[in-house]
């Protein structure tokens, strides 16, 4: 099950089975029982040290995570690069945000020491690292490297 993602129908609440495959080639997924269209994660989730295990550890997709704060300038230059890839990159890769200000336990997990700090994750376990604020293309294609192995 593991090319398979879990999403919920928000109009009867059913769990969907939905292949990874038909949304990386941009179908839109409908819900098994009431047929309405089911919500792709097209915008960054928000992550706490409270649900990072639920979002993060448990996602069948790879995981995108933005460690950031309200105060850094570098941040707010990259937080538009992440919306552009949460909608560019849905079905195949889940874009997190997490303030690191409001949640210290998971950024001192992972040893954040400067942000903004890209995570690539899977299962909760860090694939690699980007550092900074980069342009568009160098996170694409770190994504992209982290998405062949």
């Amino acid at each position: 099950m593991a090319n398979t993602q879990l999403i919920d129908c928000p109009s009867c609440g059913a769990k969907n089975r939905v292949p990874l495959s038909k949304i990386a080639q941009g179908l839109q997924p409908s819900c098994g029982r009431c047929k309405q269209p089911l919500p792709l994660d097209s915008k960054p989730v928000t992550v706490t040290d409270g649900t990072f295990a639920s979002v993060v550890e448990h996602s069948p997709l790879p995981v995108l995570l933005d460690m950031w704060a309200p105060w850094c300038g570098p941040c707010r230059m990259v937080a538009p690069v992440i919306e552009e890839l949460a909608k560019e990159m849905a079905g195949r890769v889940r874009i997190g945000k997490l303030n690191v200000d409001e949640n210290p336990a998971t950024a001192a997990r992972f040893g954040v020491q400067s942000i903004p700090t890209l995570l690539v994750l899977a299962r909760g376990r860090e694939i690699d690292r980007i550092v900074g604020a980069q342009p568009k293309a160098a996170i694409v294609q770190r994504l992209e490297q982290a998405l062949r192995t």
